[in-house]
């Protein structure tokens, strides 16, 4: 199959990802690029480091179209999102900083770690709660920063740490899947900025390739990622979210497993 219909299918599923649990979708196109980066022959030292600008670069897209379908049922808050958000722009360009200084190997080890934590976490019930409770500037403060960080070292929109986050902190899970579309809108824009900054002088990247970005690929997914993800943000307020998070914590073990055989 051509490599541009499996960016397409790429992008269509973490568009709905990301607006019915919030996640950003990262932890779906990673592994995938990574994947059809190996197919296309891209030097293996960097194919790691590609799929994490690009997949920050998808985000930027996939976030605004989540956010946008939250928003309209008036499940972001705002407040919020204005609190964490110098945090989460430092903390998201330090990590893709961080990235660019290590090897491939130690960056897949690292997403593989992340992988798996993610797919446990989809296994536990998100309590629920009346939203309204005020959450202290320095706590988001500390929180956003660490939740940045690693999603620019990783390459995702930081859903699955800010919607358990979120929800510790009492705000309603509706509520926190949507206010997490919107800060991961941040988080993929100062980590792809630092992806391409980084990445600029960096040998032997494929053409069309901006730093960590590759173009092709960021264009093959949006085009279907930004229709998908209204249509999850509509699921996620109609079908049993519980169910659908362990589906997908099954099919994460599934491919951490096969990315940790990989990698031994």
């Amino acid at each position: 199959m051509d490599v541009w219909i499996w960016y397409c299918l790429l992008g269509g599923c973490a568009g709905v990802l990301a607006g019915l649990l919030g996640v950003g979708g990262g932890v779906i196109i990673v592994p995938g690029l990574c994947v059809l980066f190996a197919k296309q022959q891209f030097p293996p030292g960097l194919i790691q480091h590609l799929a994490v600008g690009t997949s920050l670069a998808c985000i930027v897209f996939t976030s605004i179209s989540s956010m946008r379908a939250h928003h309209d049922k008036d499940f972001v808050d705002w407040r919020i999102v204005r609190k964490i958000t110098p945090a989460i722009l430092i903390g998201a360009f330090t990590g893709t900083w961080v990235a660019s200084s290590v090897s491939g190997r130690v960056l897949q080890w690292t997403f593989v770690v992340f992988l798996f934590s993610v797919a446990a976490q989809m296994f536990m019930t998100p309590r629920e709660h009346v939203s309204g409770t005020k959450i202290g500037y320095a706590w988001l403060s500390v929180a956003g920063g660490l939740i940045g960080g690693m999603s620019g070292l990783v390459g995702v929109g930081g859903g699955s740490m800010i919607v358990p986050l979120l929800t510790w902190f009492r705000v309603a899970i509706r509520v926190a899947i949507g206010t997490s579309a919107a800060i991961g809108f941040f988080i993929a824009l100062s980590g792809s900025a630092g992806s391409i900054i980084t990445g600029l002088r960096v040998p032997g990247l494929p053409p069309l390739a901006l730093g960590y970005v590759y173009l092709p690929a960021v264009a093959g997914i949006v085009c279907l990622s930004v229709l998908t993800a209204p249509l999850g943000a509509r699921l996620a307020h109609r079908l049993p979210v519980a169910v659908l998070r362990r589906g997908f914590g099954v099919l994460l073990f599934v491919m951490g497993g096969k990315l940790l055989m990989n990698l031994m």
